[in-house]
Parts: structure tokens; sequence; C-alpha cells
């Protein structure tokens, strides 16, 4: 009898070595949601009371500025210093497309395939923090630019256009489907489909859809992938074995092999076509811990170990690894380079972040 599910046993350091060295070969690309991340700082003892209304205005000091969504997923496949990263989507012509579209080209990434279109809003997260005599900071609620509605399909077809240009050389191909109304249309949708069908590496991050993107490499979260495979109570804390039964369940489902990351559980793989489930153990990290960006480091790490020749399980253990260093990034949407995975200690149990 196959057990249902097995444990990866890990990379030694000289084969962990090799793989990290041939990421300069990758030819790495992207397609999906770009927003910009935003952190306004506000010295609240600069504050007047207004003398038109009866408020104390934010008085901005600061201002810090990042790449998120699928942008934090191009940032973090830079700093592993592939051959190359050039990522496609669509951002309006707005200050915030300006803004992200420079933090984009001072990481190296290669934008000349992002579309503007004066019809669409670029996604931004604002993210306002106050402080005031004391050193607590106070952050407040977060202001969000986001499409109400879908994009048209003269932009499906550029957005199609913009990924055939980029297909022609990727090794690898990443899609961050993030939003309600992102540039991850059911138009793209298909022609992502027919790319990985016809043997390209298409590895999808999707919040809403993954059980769409059938043939696609899928990531999912616990979360993710309860509620595509229609598992009942998809909230429910579920033991490792539940998981991987669910897990290939939901590969069968989708036609497509299945990377179920599980944060502090590590993450479980499982393959279209093989009956059991590998489990690769998290990376043991103590507090303070920062999940923030965790899954799109895994991501971005995974992608490059398929892309570099890697098989599924060991780009799995490189990408537990890279999210293990940037959980540790206090207060930041870090990013993993290979020396800071090379640093990482040993895989095992524990690790306290959801990926």
């Amino acid at each position: 009898m196959i057990e249902r599910f097995a444990a990866f046993p890990g990379l030694t350091e000289v084969a962990l070595q090799d793989r990290l060295a041939v990421f300069d070969r990758v030819k790495a690309a992207l397609v999906g949601d770009l927003c910009l991340d935003a952190y306004w700082k506000a010295d609240m003892t600069q504050s007047e009371l207004s003398r038109e209304t009866p408020h104390f205005p934010l008085p901005i000091v600061s201002e810090t500025y990042a790449p998120g969504a699928g942008g934090n997923v191009a940032a973090n496949l830079a700093a592993l210093k592939p051959h190359s990263v050039r990522i496609a989507g669509v951002i309006g012509q707005d200050w915030r497309g300006d803004v992200l579209t420079r933090e984009l080209d001072t990481r190296g990434i290669d934008t000349s395939a992002v579309i503007r279109h004066p019809d669409r809003v670029t996604n931004a997260y604002i993210k306002p923090f106050r402080r005031g005599l004391s050193a607590v900071e106070y952050e407040d609620p977060r202001l969000d630019f986001t499409n109400r509605e879908a994009q048209s399909p003269e932009l499906d077809e550029k957005v199609v256009a913009a990924i055939n240009k980029l297909a022609v050389s990727a090794d690898v191909l990443c899609v961050s489907d993030q939003f309600v109304n992102g540039c991850i249309t059911d138009a793209v949708r298909k022609r992502l489909i027919v790319l990985a069908n016809e043997g390209l590496k298409v590895i999808v991050d999707s919040r809403y859809r993954i059980g769409l993107f059938q043939g696609c490499l899928l990531k999912p979260n616990e979360l993710e992938c309860a509620l595509a495979a229609g598992v009942p109570d998809p909230h429910r804390i579920r033991s490792l074995g539940e998981l991987a039964d669910m897990a290939r369940s939901f590969s069968d489902m989708a036609g497509s092999s299945v990377c179920l990351t599980l944060g502090e559980r590590g993450c479980l793989l499982a393959e279209a076509g093989r009956a059991q489930v590998m489990h690769i153990p998290a990376v043991d990290v103590s507090p303070p811990l920062d999940i923030c960006g965790a899954g799109d480091t895994f991501l971005s790490a995974f992608a490059c170990g398929l892309g570099s020749g890697a098989n599924p399980a060991e780009a799995a253990f490189l990408a537990n690894r890279a999210a293990a260093v940037t959980i540790k990034k206090i207060n930041q949407t870090g990013t993993a380079t290979r020396d800071e995975i090379r640093a990482v200690p040993a895989a095992g149990s524990g690790g306290g972040f959801r990926a």
C-alpha cells in the first residue's frame, strides 16, 4: 500500500549550491496584477487644526514605495539575479503608474511589455502611519486604488500579445492573478492554458480563480485550495494527511500539478499522474516574524528553481528557504537573495508563517 504522502529528504549543501548557481541562466517572466505599495509617515506634532474644518490633518514627513502584488513577485525574482526578468500587465496613466514603473525599473525588471491605458487605474495600497510625542506609531485605515470594472476585450488582446512576446524566450512564466477586475481575464487565461499545454512552465498564484487554470502548475495556499476544491468547512484546521488528500483531489480535479503552501508546515506537492503526495517541510524560524509577501517570495524561488531545471520538490525546497528569509524582515515587503538562502539552516518542522 502506498502512503498518501512522503517527506522530501531535502538537498545537500553541495546540491543546494549547485541549484542556486544555475539561476544565472533562467529567463523569468511574469504576467499579472501589478500594484504599488505606499507607506506615508505623518508627524502629528507638526499638525495644526484646520481653519476650515474641525480636523487635524496628517503632515506627511516621509514616503516610501515598493512594487506590490505581481510587482512584488517580480521584485523577488529580480533579487535572485536570474538571467532576466520580464513582466507584462496593465496599469493606468496616473501618478501611481509612474511611481510603480520607476520602482520596477530600478530593480532591473524589464517593463517594456507593461501596458499603460487611460481607462485603467493603477492598483495601489496606501498605508498611512502617524506618530506623536512618543515612539508609538499608529496605522490608519488603508487607502486602496482598484479597478471596479473588467478590462475591455481590446485590452485582453493587448495582454495576450504581451504574453506571446514574453513566452518566446521565457524558461518559466509566473502568473499573479490577485484582483477581481485584474488583467487575467477569461481570454487571457485561455492563452496561458494553451502555452502550458505546449510545454511552457506556467506557475499560477490566483486568489479567487485558482481552479480555472487547467494544465498549469498551481500554487494555492490552504484556504484557496479548500475553496477551489469545494471541501466542507474550508476554514477548518486540517491534519497533514487530510491536506495531502485535498491536494491530491484538487490536482485530479484541475488536471494540474499542485504545490499547496502551508506556512509553518511547509508545502505539499501533488504532481499530476503521481499518486503519492510529497511533503516538503518548512524551516524552523523563531519570532518575531512578518509574513507579508512570503507567498510572493515562495513563488519567485519556486519559479527560478523550475526554470533552472530542478524538479518540483527541489524547487519547493528552495522556495521554503527563501520564504524563511523574508519573514524575518520586519515591517517591510522583503526579498531573498541567493546568499541569504544559502545561509538558512536545514529545513524541518515549524516556522510560524503562512505563505
